[in-house]
């Protein structure tokens, strides 16, 4: 019994333990993104103070530019996220089907505990019957 109450203990920690890691990467993607609108928003405010918005001309500001690579960087990690997201929640699913396995295995246990009691405290209501009618 106590196994069993372990086992399924365990596997509900472990579904948290994905499900955080799920929020977490959920979290730092929409910062990500959150950061690249920002700096697509100073690099625009930068090109308009200077009047210059094509990053090859030789006067295009040097603070832009910075901030365009910084920006595609952000981008590139929340794309390197999606894929590490993809992955967490198709082991949070995992995670979650061994969990309903071992609950059901739990229930399905318990069940035959109870029909097993079930059956012996028939057997002592048959005894009882018979004494009394003897």
């Amino acid at each position: 019994m106590k196994s069993r109450d372990t086992l399924i203990r365990l596997k509900r920690f472990q579904v948290d333990e994905k499900r955080r890691r799920v929020a977490q990467i959920d979290m730092m993607i929409a910062e990500f993104d959150r950061m690249a609108a920002d700096l697509d928003r100073e690099i625009a405010v930068e090109e308009q103070k200077t009047g210059i918005s094509d990053p090859n001309h030789f006067a295009y500001p040097t603070y832009a530019r910075a901030a365009a690579q910084r920006r595609d960087n952000l981008r590139q990690s929340g794309a390197n996220l999606h894929a590490q997201l993809d992955d967490a929640k198709a082991e949070l699913g995992e995670a979650f089907e061994e969990l309903k396995k071992a609950e059901s295995l739990d229930d399905r246990e318990r069940g035959l505990d109870a029909v097993r009691e079930q059956a012996v405290v028939s057997q002592y209501a048959q005894r009882r019957a018979m004494r009394a009618s003897a």
